[in-house]
Protein backbone atom coordinates (compact mmCIF):
# COMPACT_ATOMS: atom_id res chain seq x y z
CA UNK A 1 0.00 0.00 0.00
CA UNK A 2 2.84 2.42 0.87
CA UNK A 3 4.40 1.85 -2.53
CA UNK A 4 1.14 2.60 -4.30
CA UNK A 5 0.76 5.89 -2.41
CA UNK A 6 4.40 6.81 -3.11
CA UNK A 7 3.99 5.93 -6.79
CA UNK A 8 0.81 8.03 -7.02
CA UNK A 9 2.57 11.01 -5.37
CA UNK A 10 5.53 10.72 -7.74
CA UNK A 11 3.21 10.47 -10.72
CA UNK A 12 1.25 13.56 -9.59
CA UNK A 13 4.50 15.49 -9.00
CA UNK A 14 5.76 14.50 -12.47
CA UNK A 15 2.54 15.58 -14.17
CA UNK A 16 2.62 18.86 -12.22
CA UNK A 17 6.21 19.52 -13.22
CA UNK A 18 5.50 18.79 -16.90
CA UNK A 19 2.48 21.10 -16.83
CA UNK A 20 4.37 23.92 -15.09
CA UNK A 21 7.38 23.76 -17.42
CA UNK A 22 5.51 23.45 -20.72
CA UNK A 23 6.07 25.93 -23.57
CA UNK A 24 3.03 28.18 -23.95
CA UNK A 25 0.96 27.86 -27.13
CA UNK A 26 1.29 31.58 -27.86
CA UNK A 27 4.14 33.90 -27.02
CA UNK A 28 3.75 35.92 -23.84
CA UNK A 29 2.40 39.35 -24.70
CA UNK A 30 1.41 40.67 -28.09
CA UNK A 31 3.66 40.31 -31.11
CA UNK A 32 4.13 44.07 -30.99
CA UNK A 33 6.30 43.49 -27.90
CA UNK A 34 8.77 41.65 -30.15
CA UNK A 35 11.29 43.70 -32.12
CA UNK A 36 10.70 44.06 -35.85
CA UNK A 37 12.61 41.30 -37.60
CA UNK A 38 12.36 39.27 -40.80
CA UNK A 39 11.22 36.24 -38.79
CA UNK A 40 7.98 34.36 -38.23
CA UNK A 41 5.85 35.87 -35.49
CA UNK A 42 7.75 39.17 -35.48
CA UNK A 43 6.47 42.51 -36.72
CA UNK A 44 7.59 43.18 -40.27
CA UNK A 45 10.41 45.73 -40.49
CA UNK A 46 9.26 49.10 -41.82
CA UNK A 47 10.31 50.04 -45.31
CA UNK A 48 9.86 53.40 -46.99
CA UNK A 49 10.65 53.52 -50.71
CA UNK A 50 9.46 55.14 -53.91
CA UNK A 51 7.29 53.26 -56.36
CA UNK A 52 8.12 52.85 -60.02
CA UNK A 53 5.66 55.72 -60.63
CA UNK A 54 7.64 57.97 -58.24
CA UNK A 55 5.06 57.83 -55.43
CA UNK A 56 6.12 57.30 -51.80
CA UNK A 57 5.55 53.81 -50.41
CA UNK A 58 5.46 52.87 -46.74
CA UNK A 59 4.67 49.42 -45.40
CA UNK A 60 3.26 51.02 -42.23
CA UNK A 61 0.57 52.69 -44.36
CA UNK A 62 -0.80 49.21 -45.13
CA UNK A 63 -1.33 48.28 -41.46
CA UNK A 64 -4.81 46.83 -41.02
CA UNK A 65 -4.63 44.99 -44.35
CA UNK A 66 -2.92 41.65 -45.06
CA UNK A 67 0.17 42.09 -47.26
CA UNK A 68 2.00 39.82 -49.67
CA UNK A 69 5.47 41.39 -49.84
CA UNK A 70 7.48 39.94 -52.72
CA UNK A 71 11.14 40.72 -53.47
CA UNK A 72 12.06 40.22 -57.14
CA UNK A 73 14.18 41.42 -60.09
CA UNK A 74 13.65 41.53 -63.85
CA UNK A 75 16.74 39.36 -64.52
CA UNK A 76 15.45 36.55 -62.28
CA UNK A 77 13.68 33.74 -64.25
CA UNK A 78 11.77 32.32 -61.22
CA UNK A 79 10.63 35.88 -60.41
CA UNK A 80 9.31 36.36 -63.92
CA UNK A 81 7.55 33.01 -63.71
CA UNK A 82 5.66 33.89 -60.51
CA UNK A 83 4.65 37.46 -61.42
CA UNK A 84 1.50 36.39 -63.34
CA UNK A 85 0.35 34.47 -60.23
CA UNK A 86 0.93 37.53 -58.05
CA UNK A 87 -0.90 39.74 -60.56
CA UNK A 88 -3.87 37.35 -60.65
CA UNK A 89 -4.00 37.28 -56.84
CA UNK A 90 -3.77 41.06 -56.78
CA UNK A 91 -6.79 41.33 -59.09
CA UNK A 92 -8.79 38.61 -57.34
CA UNK A 93 -8.15 40.01 -53.83
CA UNK A 94 -8.27 43.74 -54.67
CA UNK A 95 -9.24 45.72 -51.58
CA UNK A 96 -8.75 42.69 -49.30
CA UNK A 97 -5.01 41.94 -49.58
CA UNK A 98 -2.22 44.27 -50.69
CA UNK A 99 0.24 42.67 -53.10
CA UNK A 100 3.55 44.55 -53.17
CA UNK A 101 6.45 43.64 -55.47
CA UNK A 102 9.69 45.20 -54.22
CA UNK A 103 12.14 45.36 -57.11
CA UNK A 104 15.69 44.82 -55.98
CA UNK A 105 18.30 47.38 -57.06
CA UNK A 106 17.38 47.98 -60.71
CA UNK A 107 16.99 51.25 -62.64
CA UNK A 108 13.49 52.75 -62.54
CA UNK A 109 13.14 52.95 -66.33
CA UNK A 110 13.98 49.25 -66.77
CA UNK A 111 11.51 48.22 -64.07
CA UNK A 112 8.75 50.47 -65.46
CA UNK A 113 9.16 49.03 -68.97
CA UNK A 114 9.18 45.47 -67.62
CA UNK A 115 6.10 46.08 -65.41
CA UNK A 116 4.23 47.48 -68.44
CA UNK A 117 5.15 44.46 -70.59
CA UNK A 118 4.03 42.09 -67.82
CA UNK A 119 0.82 44.05 -67.14
CA UNK A 120 1.59 44.44 -63.43
CA UNK A 121 -1.08 46.42 -61.62
CA UNK A 122 0.11 45.96 -58.04
CA UNK A 123 2.42 48.37 -56.22
CA UNK A 124 6.08 48.10 -57.28
CA UNK A 125 8.44 49.95 -54.91
CA UNK A 126 12.06 50.36 -56.00
CA UNK A 127 14.71 49.14 -53.58
CA UNK A 128 17.47 50.99 -55.43
CA UNK A 129 20.00 50.82 -52.59
CA UNK A 130 18.87 47.31 -51.50
CA UNK A 131 18.19 48.67 -47.99
CA UNK A 132 14.80 46.93 -47.78
CA UNK A 133 16.34 43.67 -49.01
CA UNK A 134 18.97 43.92 -46.26
CA UNK A 135 16.32 44.77 -43.63
CA UNK A 136 14.42 41.61 -44.62
CA UNK A 137 17.52 39.43 -44.94
CA UNK A 138 16.72 38.57 -48.56
CA UNK A 139 19.48 36.24 -49.77
CA UNK A 140 17.84 34.86 -52.90
CA UNK A 141 15.13 35.92 -55.29
CA UNK A 142 12.24 35.62 -55.28
CA UNK A 143 11.42 35.78 -51.57
CA UNK A 144 7.89 36.47 -50.37
CA UNK A 145 6.69 37.52 -46.91
CA UNK A 146 3.06 36.98 -45.87
CA UNK A 147 2.16 39.68 -43.33
CA UNK A 148 -1.12 39.74 -41.37
CA UNK A 149 -3.35 42.74 -40.53
CA UNK A 150 -1.32 43.54 -37.41
CA UNK A 151 1.91 43.69 -39.40
CA UNK A 152 3.21 40.32 -38.16
CA UNK A 153 5.06 37.97 -40.52
CA UNK A 154 3.15 34.67 -40.71
CA UNK A 155 5.02 32.88 -43.51
CA UNK A 156 8.21 33.32 -45.53
CA UNK A 157 8.51 31.68 -48.95
CA UNK A 158 11.99 31.51 -50.43
CA UNK A 159 11.63 30.67 -54.10
CA UNK A 160 8.71 31.18 -56.45
CA UNK A 161 5.10 30.95 -55.38
CA UNK A 162 2.59 29.03 -57.44
CA UNK A 163 -1.17 29.38 -57.51
CA UNK A 164 -1.46 26.54 -54.98
CA UNK A 165 1.21 27.77 -52.56
CA UNK A 166 -0.09 31.32 -52.81
CA UNK A 167 -3.60 30.13 -51.88
CA UNK A 168 -2.18 28.06 -49.00
CA UNK A 169 -0.10 30.89 -47.52
CA UNK A 170 -2.83 33.50 -48.00
CA UNK A 171 -4.84 31.45 -45.48
CA UNK A 172 -2.22 32.31 -42.84
CA UNK A 173 -2.94 36.05 -43.17
CA UNK A 174 -6.62 36.23 -44.10
CA UNK A 175 -9.57 35.20 -41.96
Amino acid sequence: MKWNVLLALLLAAGVGWIWASRVPDTPAGPAAALPPAPALGHPAPEIALQTVEGEPFSLAALRGKPVVLNFWATWCPPCRAELPELQAASERLAGQVAVVGVNQAEPSADVAAFANRMGLGFTVPLDTGAQASRAYGVRSLPTTFFIDRQGVIRHIQVGPVTEATLAQYLKTITP
